[in-house]
């Protein structure tokens, strides 16, 4: 199979230029995000 040096220079070309943030990235997002869910948790009662 004939490898397509244009494709492959053109996806690294694209996911260098791409600035997708993700849920789980580090940053202050996440930090609030569990924050938020920190804060939700419900209080355990024992009997």
């Amino acid at each position: 199979m004939k490898k397509n040096p244009h494709f492959i220079k053109s996806v690294v070309e694209t996911a260098a230029k791409t600035d997708t943030v993700m849920p789980w990235a580090r940053g202050a997002r996440r930090a609030a995000f569990i924050a938020k869910r920190a804060g939700n948790a419900p209080v355990r009662k024992t009997a």
